[in-house]
């Protein structure tokens, strides 16, 4: 049984290890099939590949691209891309622009309803000042007492409509999956549980999706509930769409992402790794 782990984060967007490190934490899991899917950025790709292929996984490249769809932000994770196509790379330093200075807003919103410094504590979590992210201050409010967990952060401060939250136009869905399309890759609507549209809008954004070539949906995560796990297996099924499965694995303090421990998918379900094996 292929134990697939498509979607996880290192240092060098906003996970807690280096590529490496994950490689090896999804290795002592039990993953056999493995993907690093940093933000916007394919700087960790090489060591992830090289420790992934040391210790016995199969690898596949990966990215997880923001996109502003209807005012809101997803994520759009693309799968065995070609991590040199010049679309991509171009792309994906388009969209990596303007993370700073949304990150000083952030600051200074957080600074007007009494969180002081948080600008410069975030910092202080990042490899990359041009992928600051609001996990990185997430990170900073809980460890200052600000805040009881990261989702607690989130919760209050950090998500649409709270007082530290900046917005930002990231990519276009049609770029996202333009961009990963030209790199040989298959599109995957990362966590669409985490979504908040309504039924029409989710109707609207899966059919345009599929229209621009959409491959695939994460129906198994590390954010979904057992209810979602079935809502979305129904909406792969109604789609066509391939079914993807990982943690989103970020940190080794989050028990919800544990690598190589999520429920396997419904086996009437078609893998999006199936011609990767």
């Amino acid at each position: 049984m292929i134990n697939a782990d498509l979607h996880c984060h290192s240092t060098v967007s906003d996970g807690l290890l280096a590529p490496d490190a994950v490689a090896r934490r999804a290795h002592d899991g039990g993953v056999t099939l493995w993907a690093l899917t940093d933000h916007d950025e394919l700087g960790g790709q090489l060591a992830a590949r090289e420790a992934a292929e040391s210790l016995g996984m199969q690898y596949v490249a990966g990215v997880e691209i923001s996109v502003t769809w209807a005012g809101r932000t997803v994520h759009i994770v693309g799968l065995n891309v070609d991590t040199q196509c010049q679309a991509l790379v171009d792309g994906l330093a388009r969209t990596r622009n303007g993370r700073y200075a949304r990150a000083q807003e952030m600051g200074r919103r957080l600074a007007a309803v009494g969180v002081a410094g948080a600008f410069e504590g975030a910092l202080k979590y990042v490899s990359n000042p041009d992928l600051i992210s609001r996990t990185h201050f997430a990170r900073h409010l809980v460890d200052v007492g600000a805040a009881k967990s990261v989702s607690d952060v989130f919760d209050r401060y950090l998500s649409e409509g709270k007082p530290g939250y900046a917005p930002h136009c990231w990519a276009s869905l049609p770029d996202a999956v333009g961009w990963i399309i030209d790199a040989g890759g298959k599109p995957v609507v990362a966590h669409p549980g985490r979504y908040k549209y309504s039924p029409l809008e989710f109707s609207a954004f899966f059919d345009e999706f599929e229209a621009l070539g959409g491959h695939a949906i994460e129906v198994v995560t590390g954010s979904h509930t057992p209810d979602q796990f079935r809502e979305y297996a129904d909406v792969a099924r109604r789609y066509g769409f391939e079914a993807s499965r990982g943690a989103d694995f970020h940190g080794p303090d989050d028990v919800h992402t544990v690598l190589g421990g999520l429920p396997q998918l419904p086996d009437y379900l078609t893998p999006v790794w199936q011609d990767w094996i």
